[in-house]
């Protein structure tokens, strides 16, 4: 059951559970919090208190209207609001996809805030030699979907057209089919059909406006990355990705960004590996989780 916590100037649908040190878990895109539902209840019984938003532009939180809203500098701030709100001076970060793009900057951002970090699926890079979305459609073409995505209006009504054979597409790993032709409205196999038609139903509420609008900051947060002082991640971090996640195929993680780096790559798995793979992922999580807690002490 979620409440709604006011921070950084939005409110925030977010449920909260267990007692221990906090570890927050954000989503990415398409999604909600609900992706992190088979790792919540491991969390709490290893003795952690987990909060787990919809992340703004989601579910029931705020959607601002402004794009510049959803930089990740701004997300984070969300995700340090969320420990303002829990009295909570550090916290361990987990995130998944955007939340993973989102996350990984607080580790130079605000490293006094954190005990450690965790990003599943999307790395944490070196900033490109120049704006991120110039190169991928100079690379891939106008029509990779996240070059189609820039498109303000266009992309919402592609696709919103049909909301569950875009879900299906996404939670297929066929992302390129999200603004394609139409294809299959299905879930897979590690998705049950309940889950699917709650998430099919959220989305034809709220539409996908506030998640391509992260797609959108692309390039700003780029330039934020270009300025920063310093680039490095010093507290302890784990990256966990599929073997056959598509996302590899243009985004590799550069352990020299890093000064304590653990990597696990799941056989087998895709983008949704911790939902595709909730034993061996939730296993990676504590042991990451309970390695810092001892490097705290």
């Amino acid at each position: 059951m979620s409440e709604v916590w006011r921070v950084n100037g939005v409110e925030l649908a977010v449920a909260a559970v267990g007692d221990g040190p906090v570890v927050i878990l954000a989503h990415g895109f398409p999604d909600l919090g609900v992706t992190w539902r088979q790792q919540v209840p491991r969390l709490v019984d290893a003795g952690y208190r987990v909060i787990v938003p919809d992340m703004r532009g989601y579910g029931d939180s705020s959607r601002p209207d402004d794009r510049s809203a959803y930089t990740a500098r701004e997300v984070g701030r969300d995700l340090i609001g969320l420990l303002d709100h829990e009295g909570a001076d550090r916290a361990h970060v987990v995130g998944h996809d955007w939340g993973a793009q989102c996350v990984w900057p607080l580790g130079v951002d605000h490293p006094e805030r954190l005990l450690s970090l965790a990003g599943l699926s999307v790395p944490y890079v070196r900033p490109a030699p120049a704006p991120p979305i110039e190169i991928l459609r100079r690379r891939l073409g106008e029509d990779f979907y996240q070059v189609r995505f820039q498109a303000e209006g266009i992309a919402e009504q592609v696709l919103e057209r049909d909301t569950a054979m875009t879900l299906s597409a996404a939670f297929h790993d066929d992302f390129q089919a999200i603004v394609g032709p139409g294809g299959r409205n299905d879930p897979p196999a590690w998705m049950s059909e309940d889950l699917f038609a709650h998430l099919v139903t959220v989305f034809q509420r709220t539409g996908f406006d506030g998640g391509l609008k992260y797609y959108r900051n692309i390039d700003d947060n780029w330039r934020a990355a270009t300025e920063r002082d310093r680039q490095v991640i010093e507290v302890p971090s784990l990256f966990v990705t599929g073997s056959t996640d598509p996302v590899a195929r243009f985004m590799r993680v550069d352990a020299s960004l890093f000064t304590d780096l653990r990597v696990v790559v799941v056989d087998g798995a895709g983008h949704w590996v911790h939902q595709q793979a909730p034993d061996p992922v939730g296993a990676v999580l504590v042991e990451h989780l309970r390695r810092a807690d001892r490097l705290a002490l």
